[in-house]
Formats: structure tokens, sequence, C-alpha cells
């Protein structure tokens, strides 16, 4: 990066970490600190929502995945607007009316403490574990920009934003949240006015979208019903909607953010807000990552978009004669999808074309296999890199910063979202239920910022490993789909039956998270169907318990 886009960055973030401090006000109390006193408006809150999904693992994975799967992410969020429609009626007023500060409290109320604990414990050791995955995508692009080690660039973006998320509270967290999005918003659309400026003159935007729909990047919608399909219409319909309603009705880190706004109507409208204007704006971002993948079409793409591992095999003959071939094959397709995105109904140029980007896909291929024997890893893969390097190999100075501000913002404000969810959960569910019952405010909040400042570093430490995972996005939502569909479950049977037992609850809940962890090893089954046989097994095992109980009462 140039000296313009690192004043882009530092008076961004300084800007929005100064104010954020200073609007966290009201936060000498739990109530201030953990839910903002219940005051903030509904449009702050719905934006807070969208802005704690959108991290960094948003504009680095979402990108690098349509770049090599094209738009069918998208189908992922065909259950969110119904989800939230369902939680706005059933699951918003429920919890404002008990009065709680975590999602969890009230199954005490309703169950026992037990299932409280094991509930709120499935939550902390998976969003504990997603944090991680969300520090390590703007560690990944720190490493590309400065060349610093993955380890070193995982402590700049953690500590920093520990030390904020100690002294803010949720009212920081969510105002910064409101600027972080802006930010995105005018960054991305200068990426799309950079990409389409720098296509030859003879590519329009519809030339480009011909490109990427000869070989399928477009094609949003999949009717195969096949359970080993991640993203299929009937995973992301039936799938997707278990996953939301588990990850927006029952997760702290979203029924938090809820929770701040004034009223029950307010919290409604905040998540409407988010159900509606999500899909659009994941929409844009996957069409990002398509014109990316057009964009290096007609400029040169590396072989291995992660640039250790490609400085390492430089120095292998082998991989010389690669780039050679590679080389020859990229200036063919350049000429090939140049002459497709003028004439798209032209079935010969569309087959020269396919025939030419069949041969360098297999070239990227053999460089892929030489980078997984490389790293020793059979699952390697360079997705999370893709988007970095066109940032900083392509953007101008300036813009560069700008995009590298608007991620470190998202990372910043969503890790802090996490870390203060998790730290509500740590005290409110296990030290202040168990350990130490009656304290004045002051002590909790010292016990808060330690907590916050535990799973901070816990997250850090998981950063490191969860690079090499493969999509950021995809790792981020299958962690979440081991626990999302059990918990669920639970809170079916507590909120929408009366029969249900604690015995019920409780052994539903570690039965529900034993056949989502067999299902896993024993099949090929998309993590999308986990969330559908946890929340299914929880219930059955619930209603089981209950006819059991009734007749030895009887």
């Amino acid at each position: 990066m140039q000296w313009l886009d690192w004043a882009v960055v530092v008076i961004y973030l300084g800007y929005v970490i100064i104010d954020g401090i200073c609007r966290s006000k009201s936060t000498g109390h739990l109530r201030g600190y953990f839910l903002a006193n219940r005051s903030l408006p509904w449009w702050a809150v719905g934006i807070s929502i969208m802005a704690t999904q959108m991290s960094a693992i948003t504009l680095v994975g979402t990108t690098g995945q349509a770049y090599v799967d094209g738009m069918r992410f998208i189908q992922f969020y065909l259950g969110l607007p119904f989800a939230m429609i369902i939680i706005c009626i059933a699951v918003v007023p429920f919890f404002y009316k008990a009065k709680v500060f975590t999602a969890y409290e009230y199954l005490e109320k309703r169950f026992d403490p037990r299932t409280r604990a094991l509930t709120s414990f499935c939550f902390l050791l998976s969003r504990g574990l997603s944090c991680g995955v969300i520090v390590s995508a703007p560690a990944v692009i720190l490493s590309i920009v400065l060349g610093w080690n993955l380890e070193i660039t995982v402590l700049a973006i953690g500590l920093p934003t520990i030390i904020y998320t100690m002294i803010g509270g949720v009212q920081a967290v969510t105002w910064t949240d409101v600027k972080q999005m802006v930010l995105i918003l005018v960054g991305l659309g200068t990426v799309v006015a950079v990409i389409l400026s720098r296509l030859p003159e003879e590519v329009s935007m519809g030339g480009a979208l011909s490109i990427a729909g000869a070989v399928g990047h477009l094609d949003m919608l999949d009717f195969d019903f096949s359970l080993d399909q991640t993203y299929t219409f009937w995973s992301g319909l039936l799938g997707g909607l278990f996953l939301m309603l588990s990850y927006f009705g029952c997760d702290q880190s979203q029924v938090q953010r809820f929770l701040t706004a004034k009223s029950v109507s307010e919290g409604r409208t905040s998540l409407l807000m988010s159900a509606f204007l999500k899909i659009p704006l994941q929409f844009g971002i996957l069409l990002i990552g398509v014109l990316v993948f057009v964009f290096f079409h007609f400029y040169e793409a590396p072989l291995v978009f992660d640039p250790v591992v490609e400085e390492a095999l430089s120095q292998r003959p082998v991989y010389h004669e690669l780039e050679g071939e590679y080389g020859v094959v990229s200036s063919d397709l350049s000429e090939k999808a140049a002459a497709l995105a003028v004439n798209p109904g032209d079935p010969l140029l569309r087959m020269q074309y396919l025939e030419s980007y069949d041969s360098r896909t297999e070239i990227r291929g053999r460089a892929l296999e030489l980078a997984r024997e490389f790293k020793g890893d059979e699952t390697f893969t360079d997705v999370n890199y893709i988007f970095p390097a066109f940032v900083t190999r392509y953007l101008p100075m300036g813009v560069v910063g700008l995009l590298i501000a608007a991620i470190f913002a998202a990372a910043m404000s969503s890790i802090a979202a996490e870390l203060n969810s998790l730290a509500t959960a740590t005290v409110m569910d296990f030290y202040r239920r168990f350990y130490k019952k009656e304290a004045s405010d002051r002590h909790f909040l010292r016990v808060s910022k330690a907590a916050t400042a535990f799973w901070g570093i816990l997250a850090c430490i998981v950063a490191v490993y969860a690079a090499q995972l493969g999509s950021l996005i995809e790792v981020v939502n299958m962690l979440g789909s081991f626990f999302y569909g059990s918990v669920l479950g639970v809170f079916v049977l507590a909120i929408g039956t009366r029969w249900a037992t604690s015995r019920g609850a409780f052994y539903g809940l570690i039965l529900g998270m034993a056949a989502v962890a067999s299902v896993a090893l024993l099949t090929d089954i998309s993590f999308l169907w986990y969330n559908v046989v946890g929340a299914g097994v929880v219930v059955a095992v619930g209603a089981g318990f209950a006819i059991f109980e009734k007749k030895l009462s009887s």
C-alpha cells in the first residue's frame, strides 16, 4: 500500500474507535453495558444486525466463493425472510416480556438450570470458535498487504479490538456498525466502478456477464434434491430456514442486538429490515466476486493466489513450466473471452471460449496440487486470497486504502459484537448464576471485561489455524451448524409447547448434537441439513420424554 492508502485506513479506523468510545454512555451498569438500556433506534439496530453478519469473512470469503463457484451461494439465504417473519411474530415479544439479558435465561424459568447452562455452553463454544474465523479473514488480508506472517497480523487486529470492546459496550458496538456499513457500501460500489472501467472497451457489463454465464457462474438456483449438495434451492429454503431461525432467534449475538431496541415493534422492524436487505446486499457482493472472475480473463492472475505459497513454488522448475503454459493459455483465453463478450449468441465462439477456459482451469488445478503437496494439506485452497490479491494488485492508490479500511472496520465491528455477546453469556449464565449471585454492577462489569479479554485471546488462537480451513464463509456457517439446530429444538420445546419437560429438553439437546455428529462423521450430507436433523431429534426426544413421564405419573 502507498501513503494515501495508509492515511485512509488510519484516519477512518481512528475516527470509528474514538467516536464509538465517546458514544458509550450509560455503561457504568450491566443494563447499559449489555443492552444499551433498550434505547437504540430501530434503524441503527437493523444495520447492526446486518453488520454483525457482514464481517470481513463476507467480503473475503463470499467474493472468493463467487470467483470459484459463481452465484450459487445466494441460495443459502432463501430461508432468511421466512425465518425473520417467524421470529418477529413468536420470539421478539417473548424475549422482551421475559426481561432477560441472554436468550438462555428463560430456559431456566421454563425448564431448569442445567438446560440453561448446557444451551449457553453450546453458544459459547460455537461462537467462540466462529469469532476466531472472523479474526482470521482480515489477518489474511494484512498478511498479503504488509508481508507479515499470520500470527503477527492476528494479534495486530485482535488486541486493539479486544481493548475497544472492553471499553465500549454494546452501544459503541452498534454505532460503529452503522459507520462501517456506510463505508462498506461505498467501497463495494467503488470496486464495481473500477472493474468496469478497466475492462476492454468492447466488453460491456452485459458482455462480462455473458462470459461468466458461459461457465455457469450466473446460475443461482439448483432444484436438485441431493442431500450431499450444499447450495441448492431445497437446502437453502429448508436447511437455511432452520439455520436462520436458530441464528437470529436463539443465538445471543443476534438476540442481544434486537433486545437493545426501544420497543417490541422497533425490534421487529429492525429484524425485517435486515431480512429484506440482506439478500440484495449478498447478491451484490457475490456479483463482485463474479466480476473479479471476469476481470482476471483480461489481466494476469496468479497461478496460486496465496503469495507465500506462490513464492515458495516459484523456486521449482515444474512450477515455472506451469507458469509458461498458463501465460500462453491465458492470452488465448483473453481473446476468446473478448470475442464472446461481443457476440454472446455465437455457439462456435462459446465452444472455443469453453475449451480455452477448461485448459486454463486444468493448469491451475495442477498448480494447486503442487501447493497441496508443498503444504502437506490435501484440503488446501486459496479461495480466501483471491479478493485481497485483486485489491492490492489492481485497485488505484486511495481505493486500496478505502477497501482495506472497509474490511478492517467490518472485522473489528463484528468481532466486537461477538465478544460482547460472549461476555454477556459468560457472566450472566455462568458467573452470576453459579458463582457469585450478589455483587455490585461495578464488580460484574470488571468480570465482563475479563471475560471479553479471555474470549478475544481464544479467538486469536483459533484464527491462526482458520485461514487454511477452506472458504471462510463456509467454515463459520459449518461450525454453527453443529450446534444451531439442536439449540433451536430446545427453544421450540420451550416456547412452542406446554407439554415439554426439563428432562426431555436436556437429554434432547444432548441426543440432538450426538445425532448431528453422527451424520457429519458417517454420511456426506451437507452441513445445512445438520440444522434440520438437530432440531428434529431434540423435538422428537422431548415429545418422547413427555409421553413417558405422563404415563409414569398417571
